[in-house]
Formats: structure tokens, sequence, C-alpha cells
């Protein structure tokens, strides 16, 4: 047993980001030596699995605790952050489609894909957005759909706060602590899990993935990176008037990574959690900003939606014009925002934006058929700046205010005030 803890004092001794690469590195290594060693990959399996498990208990319980304790101090930061996750996801569907027509790209059809509910307009998706705001809170819970999460947390929260009495109150916040402890420990074993997936990826994808679809996959990862690189960073700046690079990379670093990895945004929820935290932010706005994110800030499904459409286009020789191309950035804005509750995610509202240019549904999901096929870097990515984007500018946002109350920012931000690194 004191071996034990040893081990565990100095494997904690150890900075998390060097252990997550570490991980990385052996099971690179793993993946390649031992390719047929699966065992390997059920770690990363169980990781992906609890972060999913645990993400909607822990966005529930801190959204009601928060609103029961009666810190609703969510003021214009929340307004803030709402605005620059949708200005954010339009300028990527501008980037998107900018890039398209710098950079056209042709197709390869494959065999149609199938899916079970293929949105066939914008009022569908939103549709569903609304009817994933009243769904069984349970079900909510269980099926990981934050719209109702979120909504019913609010409700409760609402609730407990008029009606329970200092104990209660108590009581919910003790409950909230209990899981957010728990989330620690899950996340503290990221190495393992980041091995097991790394492994499970170099084992089983070829390379033949970058020379079929290399130039497609350029364009896609060329205007993620330049929204991730260019235009967020923008955003912050003229937001913060600081040098928002330190933020942008921390972000990167903590949260695209992983995100990178699970290829799952509301698996990534604890893990931002985590880090808005380090980052000295108010629990009570993250804990409604961060599943909110995750549900609306899509830069990177905006970005694959236009850009699919586009490469669609221009493979059936349509004419796009200007008009339709600005109709197509506002379609694919409000397509990704409604994304999170479409069954099969970005790839399933392609045929819907296709529809725009008159693009038979059958050629649409042919279309689909090659994003799966492209999946394994495009949704990584397209993940990892979704990701890190719902921690930054939901920092960006909290510390507009304290610059507007005067405030010393963090000393990454040209302030005085330490947070933890």
């Amino acid at each position: 047993m004191k071996t034990l803890k040893n081990i565990a004092r100095k494997y904690n001794s150890v900075s998390l980001i060097l252990r997550i690469a570490c991980g990385l590195v052996i099971g690179t290594i793993l993946g390649l030596a031992v390719p047929g060693a699966t065992g390997i990959g059920l770690l990363g399996d169980l990781f992906v699995g609890a972060l999913k498990a645990v993400a909607p208990v822990l966005v529930f319980v801190l959204v009601i605790s928060a609103l029961a304790q009666g810190m609703t101090r969510l003021d214009s930061r929340f307004g803030t952050v709402l605005w620059l996750y949708i200005i954010s996801t339009l300028l990527a569907s501008v980037v998107a489609v900018t890039g398209s027509f710098l950079f056209p790209q042709t197709l390869k059809l494959t065999e149609s894909a199938q899916a079970d509910v293929i949105p066939t307009g914008i009022g569908e998706v939103l549709k569903n957005l609304l009817v994933n705001m009243v769904a069984n809170p349970v079900g909510s819970i269980v099926d990981g759909k934050y719209i109702g999460i979120l909504f019913w947390a609010v409700i409760f929260g609402l609730a407990f706060k008029k009606l329970a009495n200092e104990t209660t109150k108590q009581v919910l916040s003790h409950v909230a602590d209990a899981v957010s402890l728990s989330v620690r420990w899950i996340i503290n074993l990221a190495p393992f899990g980041i091995l097991g997936l790394v492994f499970t990826n170099v084992s089983t994808n070829g390379l033949s993935i970058f020379t079929d679809y290399g130039r497609l996959l350029a364009l896609l990862v060329g205007c993620m990176l330049a929204v991730a690189l260019i235009v967020d960073p923008l955003i912050a700046w003229i937001t913060l008037r600081r040098n928002p690079y330190p933020l942008v990379f921390r972000c990167l670093r903590e949260s695209g990574v992983t995100a990178f990895f699970t290829r799952s945004s509301a698996a990534n929820i604890p893990v931002n959690m985590e880090l808005c935290e380090k980052l000295g932010l108010d629990r009570d706005m993250y804990s409604v900003s961060i599943p909110l994110g995750a549900t609306i800030n899509m830069d990177g499904a905006a970005i694959t939606i236009a850009v699919m459409t586009l490469a669609t286009a221009h493979t059936i020789g349509a004419v796009v014009d200007i008009p339709s191309a600005l109709i197509l950035c506002f379609l694919s804005t409000l397509g990704a925002c409604g994304a999170s509750g479409v069954a099969g995610g970005s790839l399933l509202l392609i045929p819907m934006a296709c529809s725009l240019f008159g693009i038979p549904q059958d050629i649409a999901m042919q279309v689909v058929g090659v994003g799966f096929i492209i999946g394994v870097v495009q949704d990584s990515v397209e993940t990892a700046l979704n990701s890190s984007g719902d921690v930054m500018f939901a920092a960006t946002a909290e510390y507009k205010q304290w610059i507007k109350e005067g405030r010393e920012l963090p000393t990454f931000l040209g302030g005085k005030q330490k947070v933890d690194i």
C-alpha cells in the first residue's frame, strides 16, 4: 500500500500536460509496434466513456447549485459570451466560403451514407433544438442532450432558490463539489486515456486518407487553423485590447489536445470546466457558458458544412454566386448551432445546405459518405477548434468584465493576478 501511495504521489507531482505528452508518445509507439494489442485501446474507450457519463451530471448539478445559492450574476458577461460564440461561428463560415472560392475542390463520390435522421431545412434543425429543450430531464442526462439539461437545470435551480432552506442549499453545494472532485479524479487519468486513443488511431487508420482526399482535408484543416489562430484571437483582441495569444495557446494546449483525441465536445466539458477553474473564472458563469458553448459554439461544424457543400457544387458544375454564398454562410451558422441536437452531427447537415443549390439528396448523401471517410482527421480537428473556443470565449467575456470593474487580469494577459498554471 505504501508503495502504491508513493507511485501515486510521484505521478501527481508531474505536470498533467507532460503526462499527456508521454501518453501521446507511448501510444504512438505501441500503435506502430504492436497494432494487434487491442486491449490497449480499451484505455481510451474507458476514459471517453467516463467523461461522457459524468459530464451531463456535472452540468446539471453545477447549474442547479449555482442558481439555488442565488449567485446568478451572469449580468453582461452572459450576453457577451453568447455573442462571441455566434459571431465566431458566422466568421468561421465566411472563412470556409472564402477558402472554397480561392481553392475550389472536387470530390470522388462514394456509396451513399445511411442515416436515420436527415434534416431537410433550417426549420427542422431549430425544431429539434426546441424539442430537445423540453425532453425528459432524466432522458436528457442519459443521452447527453445539453439543451435539455440546461433548460431543466435552470428550472430546478430557480425552484430550489425560491423554496429551499439554507440546509438544502448547502447539501446541493456539497453534491456539486463532490461531482467536481470526481471529475478531477477522472481527468487526472487522462494520460492513460490519451495513450489508448492514440494507439487505436495509429493502429487502425492507414495513410491512404491523406492521399485520396488530401487536398480536401488540407482545405478543411487550413480553414479551421485560420479560425483558431487568426479569427478567434482577433475577436478576443477587439474585446479585450490585450494580446490574446497566451490565452489562445493555453486553451488549445489544455482543451484542444484532449478534444482532438476524444472527438466529443460533450466528453470535453469536464476538461473545459477544470481549465476555467484554473483560469480563475466565476464558477456560476462557466457552469452555464461551457455547456452552452458545446451546443452553439460550432466553428468547426460551420466550416465542414460550408466547405463540403461548395465542394459538391464544384463537383457537379453548379454555379455559386456571391449572394448564394452569403446565404450559405448564414445557413451554415444556424445549422452548426443546431448540430449537437441532430443525430450524426455536422455531416448530416450537409444535405440541408446542398439543397440551397438544388443538389439532389442522393448526391448529397454520397458527400456525407466522403465526410465519414475523412472524419478521422476532420472530426478531430473540428472538435478541438470547437472545444478550445468554448473556454477561450468564456474567459474573454469574464476578463472583459474584470477590465470594466478595474480588477487585475492574470499575468499571462499582462496583469498581476496569478492563476493556477
